[in-house]
C-alpha cells in the first residue's frame, strides 16, 4: 500500500494531474498493488486566499508519503516567484530531494526542429543536481534600490552534494546500459573552484565504475553538441543551474513541453514527479491541453516505487499513440481529442 501526495496546483494542473493518476490507476490494477491518496490544497488560489504558500504542517506529512506529484505552479495575480521559491523549491530543499531527472526521449510520430535527427538520435538524460549551486539561495543586497547598488548571489558545491549526484549518475549510466557513457557538464575552464571540485569527484568516483566511460563538455559546447549531434549523449550530470537550462533545451528537441516530464529524487526516502510544463491559465477548464507529459511523470513515479514493467508499459502505450498519428497536434485545442480522451487512450493502451 503506497501513500501519494497530490498537488494539483493551479491552472490546468488538476486537469493534468487527473489523466495521470487515471492512467497510474490503471497500470496498478495491472500490477495488482494499492494506494491511496492524500490531496492537497496548495497553490496560487490557496495563497491569495491565506496569504499561505506551503505550510509546515502540510510539509512534514510530505515527508512521511512514498510520492508526490504536482501538476503544475503558477497563478496569474501571485508575483512570479512566490510560489515557486515557496512550493517548487521549499519541497526540493525541505525534503533533500538533490537528484532532478530528465528524461529527453523523441518519440515516434512527434516533429522535432532539429533536421535529419529521429527517435533514434534523441534519446538520453539529464541528471542535474538539485539542492545547491546557484539555488542555494546564499547571497544578498548592499544599498538596494540605490545606483550603488551590489547583488551578489553565490555557487556553492560541497563535497557530498556532488558526490552523491555524480555516484547516482554513474549508477543509473550502469543500469541504462545503453552505450555506458556518462557526460560532466560544466565550466570548469572558468568556474575554476566550483566545478574544479565538480570534476576531481566525477573523476574519483568514476575510479568506481571502470565499465562506465566518462566524458567532458563545457556547458556552451553542451547546448551546441545538443543540437548538432544529439545522438552523443546517453546520460548527462550537470549542476543546478546549467540543468535548469539545458533540460528546457531538451524539451524542444523531444518535441516540446507537452511531453516532458520530471522527477525530484532523493533514493533513500520520498521522490516528487512533475510534467515541466507551466500551469498555462488561459486554458484551465477547457479540457484541451496535452496530458502527455503529466502521464510521463505518473510513468516515472511507477519506476521508482518499484515498478519498472508497469513504467515501460506506461511509455510504450504513450510511445504508440504518438506513432499511430492519431494525435494530430500537441498544442493545446489542437489534438483532435479533449484532454480526457488522450488519458483515456493511453490507459487503454496498458
Amino acid at each position: 500500500m503506497y501513500k501519494i501526495g497530490l498537488i494539483p496546483g493551479d491552472g490546468i494542473g488538476p486537469e493534468v494531474t487527473r489523466e495521470a493518476m487515471k492512467v497510474f490507476g490503471a497500470a496498478a490494477a495491472q500490477e495488482g498493488f494499492k494506494y491511496e491518496t492524500v490531496e492537497y490544497d496548495v497553490g496560487g488560489d490557496r495563497y491569495l486566499a491565506t496569504g499561505e504558500v506551503l505550510p509546515d504542517s502540510v510539509l512534514e506529512e510530505l515527508r512521511e508519503l512514498d510520492a508526490i506529484y504536482l501538476g503544475a505552479i503558477g497563478h496569474p495575480d501571485v508575483k512570479p516567484g512566490i510560489l515557486e521559491k515557496g512550493i517548487l523549491l521549499k519541497v526540493r530543499f525541505e525534503l533533500d530531494l538533490y537528484i532532478n531527472l530528465r528524461p529527453v526521449k523523441l518519440y515516434p510520430g512527434v516533429p522535432t526542429p532539429l533536421k535529419d535527427k529521429g527517435p533514434e538520435d534523441i534519446d538520453f538524460i539529464v541528471v542535474r543536481e538539485n539542492t545547491e549551486g546557484l539555488y542555494s539561495g546564499i547571497g544578498g543586497f548592499l544599498k538596494r534600490g540605490t545606483r550603488d547598488e551590489v547583488a551578489i548571489q553565490q555557487m556553492i558545491n560541497t563535497y557530498k552534494g556532488v558526490e552523491r549526484c555524480v555516484r547516482y549518475a554513474y549508477e543509473l549510466t550502469r543500469k541504462r546500459n545503453k552505450t555506458n557513457t556518462l557526460t560532466s557538464c560544466d565550466k570548469a575552464n572558468v568556474l575554476t573552484y566550483a566545478h574544479d571540485l565538480w570534476r576531481r569527484v566525477f573523476d574519483e568516483v568514476g575510479e568506481d565504475y571502470p565499465d562506465i566511460k566518462r566524458e567532458y563538455a563545457i556547458v556552451d559546447a553542451t547546448t551546441m553538441w545538443m543540437v548538432k549531434n544529439p545522438e552523443w549523449f546517453d546520460v548527462i550530470v550537470t549542476c543546478n543551474m546549467f540543468g535548469d537550462i539545458i533540460t528546457d533545451l531538451g524539451a524542444m528537441i523531444q518535441g516540446g513541453m507537452g511531453v516532458a516530464a520530471s522527477g525530484n529524487l532523493n533514493p533513500e526516502s520520498v521522490a516528487m514527479f512533475e510534467p515541466i510544463h507551466g500551469s498555462a491559465p488561459r486554458y484551465t477548464g477547457k479540457n484541451q491541453i496535452n496530458p502527455i507529459a503529466a502521464v510521463s511523470a505518473a510513468g516515472m513515479m511507477l519506476d521508482h516505487l518499484g515498478h519498472a514493467g508497469a513504467a515501460a508499459k506506461v511509455e510504450k502505450s504513450i510511445s504508440d499513440l504518438l506513432a499511430s498519428g492519431k494525435i494530430k497536434d500537441l498544442g493545446a485545442g489542437r489534438m483532435g481529442y479533449t484532454t480526457e480522451q488522450v488519458g483515456d487512450l493511453i490507459a487503454e493502451g496498458l
